[in-house]
């Protein structure tokens, strides 16, 4: 009786069990059914107007948005949001030590003015670098093991959060305001080469009072250099309010003489089209333009700031809910039927496993030896003795 009972149940089970395969297969079906017919390939939207400075037309009102674009756009921007949010996890667990500025919040400005220029372009930033080595060609690995100190690191682990460079993107620079001027030097070559390329020069709110700045302003508009000035205007610097520490917070005219837009950073298809806008200002041949990035961060100015003694929680929170870049792109993916909740789910599962591998090889992949301390000073260069701490240590420079 027992075992008939048993058998009974099992058979039951079996039978659930089915039933609940059979409906998750062809769910899975459905989903996998829909072909890119069944999606609109591509959208138009309404985007906020810039302010303009010396400027009689500004970029366009409405932005195209196509479905592959859209997808590379959220998956960019969920990747930097998801290394962010680990590299603030290993940060308190101790494995990230010294300086670490997280991007969390910005990623439309990251995005969207990738969106407007090309890898051949050119591109220099401050500290708040991690977002941009990712959209300049970095990996999720290299930039977690820079961070962490390793020997796969983007800088071979010698340069850690501040100091990353790829292709055609020169960092990552510790100076407040010390990239601006290197920018315009960058700059000054591409008009010296006529290759019709173009710096991006980007600083943030903190930066822009700085002298240098505007020195750099004077000289980029003599020579009618290729340059765009990007502000990242995050509203508080290092910790003040722009209210308190600016006596003009409208940052997009402080280039005087320069045109000047102001653009909602938190909307990656303004960013975009706006930077499009600035690009061909540059490439006309019209020289330098500024752009003014209104953005927000989520965490701290660095991880030693808690970011809530100058600035509220319930403020913080409520940008999230009305502004996220990351969710207003979704809400426009999804209300134009451009992609499904279940593919954007998929997208969000791979980043956090290319996330969570990441983190796994920057917590062991092994740190760089001592002989690789004074490596990598000269490009293309035949080694040569390096006299160590003491002047009986010596090391040997390779390139």
């Amino acid at each position: 009786m027992g075992t008939r009972d048993g058998t009974c149940f099992s058979l039951k089970k079996r039978a659930l069990l089915k039933r609940v395969i059979t409906g998750v297969t062809a769910a899975s079906l459905v989903v996998a059914s829909r072909s890119y017919a069944d999606f609109t390939p591509e959208a138009t939207f309404d985007i906020k107007k810039v302010d303009l400075h010396r400027l009689e037309e500004g970029p366009p009102l409405t932005a195209t948005l196509t479905r592959e674009e859209g997808l590379k756009y959220y998956r960019t921007m969920q990747t930097i949001r998801r290394m962010e949010l680990k590299a603030d996890q290993l940060y308190k667990q101790k494995i990230i030590r010294g300086f670490c500025h997280l991007y969390d919040g910005q990623e439309a400005c990251a995005v969207g003015i990738e969106g407007g220029i090309t890898l051949s372009d050119h591109l220099i930033t401050a500290y708040r670098a991690h977002g941009y080595t990712l959209t300049r060609g970095g990996t999720v690995r290299e930039i977690m093991a820079e961070l962490t100190g390793r020997r796969g690191g983007i800088a071979k682990g010698k340069g850690g959060s501040m100091h990353m460079y790829t292709k055609n993107f020169y960092g990552g620079n510790g100076i407040v305001g010390a990239q601006v001027p290197l920018g315009a030097g960058v700059a000054l070559a591409c008009k010296y080469l006529g290759n019709d390329q173009l710096c991006v020069s980007l600083y943030g709110d903190g930066a822009a009072n700085q002298g240098q700045i505007f020195e750099t302003y004077n000289m980029s508009s003599l020579w009618k250099l290729p340059i765009i000035f990007i502000c990242e205007n995050n509203q508080y610097a290092m910790g003040t309010s722009v209210e308190r520490s600016a006596a003009s917070t409208e940052y997009y005219k402080r280039g005087d003489y320069i045109p000047g837009i102001r653009v909602d950073g938190m909307d990656v298809l303004c960013v975009r089209e706006a930077t499009k806008f600035a690009a061909a200002h540059c490439r006309s041949g019209k020289g330098p333009i500024l752009m003014e990035l209104q953005t927000y961060r989520y965490h701290g100015h660095s991880m030693s700031d808690p970011g809530v003694s100058y600035r509220t929680r319930e403020e913080i929170q409520e940008v999230r809910s009305k502004s996220d870049p990351i969710s207003m792109l979704k809400d426009r993916m999804l209300s134009n039927n451009m992609a499904s909740i279940e593919e954007l789910k998929e997208i969000d599962i791979a980043v956090r496993k290319e996330i969570e591998d990441a983190a796994q090889f920057a917590t062991t992949d092994p740190e760089p030896p001592l002989d690789d301390l004074c490596s990598h000073i000269f490009a293309n260069d035949q080694p040569f003795e390096v006299r160590g701490a003491t002047p009986w240590t010596k090391l040997t420079s390779t390139s």
